[in-house]
């Protein structure tokens, strides 16, 4: 039963004044006597701490409950219900055993329970890692207002959550979306250039419609003013391709940017099917690709999600011409291919350029790369020694050539985003709405 019982600070702290006590007793007998009596007084309060805690048995209920999966690089609640039985003052201390992959050793949470009560405490985790996520026991040291014991409860918690890509981020953009409020996450309006749209029906005018649609021959019939609404093009296919390559290995803020190309990934196909487009995925290295067809149903998007959360690097250099070879072989229609890679010089990507250029040719391929941030911020820092102007030249040169691979790649007709991870996805939206708009795809 006392197996759970763990003595306080208080208790130790305690007995070693009273061990003072005893010493100074041997000298001054008056002392000795004095704490003989404290040392009762401090067993019978010791005793009364233990009944206090010990008189129900299962005085302490703790609950967790976790999400069914967690979404990755987003912060995650994890809800504690917690409820007591005991009609006196607590002060409990929640130790949970989170996974060990958010690498926390010193986890608790520290409250104050009233008699009888009930309460619920929430918490949040960052994962920055797809897989399966092992939670252990939840532990709870309750301590009354003596304060010089403490009983522990051991409760049977465990559970293995998965986390996914970033569904969070998916869900707010498609919030936005449907609320035509994308601009406020920093989507760009984009002015529709020329009637490259799908006709939808003749309406009545109404004041701010685009008079080049007015529509005459309606017009004469009705004897009131008509104009033709247009439609987005549906049905055009969305691919995301994703280089497994070491080279999107490089970290940022906690994560790696293959992963913020599968978070965006996911967020730009939800997107798409809104749009009544199909989407699909294609995710590759050197020895193999993975193809999900683009499809136009709303359910698609779980198929997407369940490929996403597999891809992982090899630490290998991705083989361009298999990508190629695949684009051939299992995408006959004309697509937009948003390619997510990363090139840190000019000569990285000439070696590719000639697998670039002949899937430009068959398809519309916006090249999506990713700014060194570090370099940026070391730019604009100022310089105060010799080492750090010498420092700020090399910076400048890698920064340089990065631009440099977006003039070269826009001179041979593709597409290009060169983007700090953190805005990926906001970056990679405007350019599908802008192409979209243009009629480009």
């Amino acid at each position: 039963m006392f197996k759970s019982l763990y003595l306080t600070n208080r208790v130790f702290q305690a007995l070693g004044i009273l061990c003072v006590g005893f010493i100074v007793g041997y000298i001054y007998p008056t002392v000795g006597e004095f704490t003989r009596l404290v040392l009762f007084i401090f067993f019978v309060l010791v005793l009364v701490d233990v009944l206090i805690l010990y008189r129900h048995k299962n005085g302490l209920s703790i609950e967790r409950i976790t999400p069914r999966r967690l979404s990755n690089g987003d912060e995650n609640d994890i809800h504690l219900n917690i409820s007591s039985t005991y009609n006196t003052l607590l002060n409990l201390e929640i130790i949970d055993e989170i996974p060990h992959q958010f690498q926390i050793r010193n986890f608790s949470l520290k409250l104050k329970l009233d008699k009888t009560d009930r309460k619920s405490v929430n918490y949040k985790l960052r994962p920055t890692d797809r897989g399966e996520y092992n939670f252990g026991h939840t532990l709870g040291y309750i301590s009354s207002t003596l304060g010089l014991v403490k009983r522990r409860y051991k409760f049977h918690t465990q559970v293995t959550v998965p986390v996914y890509p970033s569904f969070i981020q998916m869900r707010k953009f498609e919030l936005y979306a449907i609320s035509n409020r994308l601009t406020d996450l920093g989507v760009k309006k984009v002015r529709r250039l020329g009637h490259t749209l799908e006709f939808d029906q003749i309406k009545n005018y109404v004041p701010g419609d685009d008079i080049r649609s007015i529509n005459w021959k309606a017009t004469a019939r009705s004897n009131d003013l008509m104009v033709n609404q247009y439609q987005d093009e549906r049905s055009q296919q969305v691919i995301n391709v994703i280089d497994m390559g070491r080279v999107m290995k490089m970290p940022f803020n906690g994560l790696h940017l293959l992963d913020y190309a599968i978070n965006t990934s996911l967020v730009i196909s939800n997107i798409a099917l809104l749009k009544q487009d199909k989407a699909g995925l294609i995710s590759f290295s050197n020895k193999k690709a993975t193809v999900i067809k683009p499809e136009q149903k709303r359910t698609h998007i779980q198929k997407i999600q369940e490929g996403l959360y597999n891809i992982e690097t090899n630490f290998h250099e991705s083989d361009f011409e298999r990508l190629y070879v695949v684009l051939r072989q299992k995408v006959t229609q004309r697509s937009l291919i948003l390619f997510y890679t990363n090139f840190e010089t000019l000569s990285s990507m000439q070696r590719q350029l000639p697998y670039l250029q002949r899937i430009a040719k068959d398809h519309l391929l916006v090249t999506i790369f990713f700014e060194n941030t570090e370099l940026t911020s070391l730019l604009e820092q100022e310089s105060k020694t010799v080492g750090d102007i010498y420092t700020k030249a090399i910076a400048e040169t890698f920064s340089y050539e990065k631009r440099e691979i977006v003039r070269y790649l826009n001179q041979r007709g593709i597409q290009t985003i060169l983007t700090p991870p953190q805005d990926l996805s906001v970056n990679a939206i405007n350019k599908y709405l802008e192409l979209k708009s243009r009629g480009m795809i």
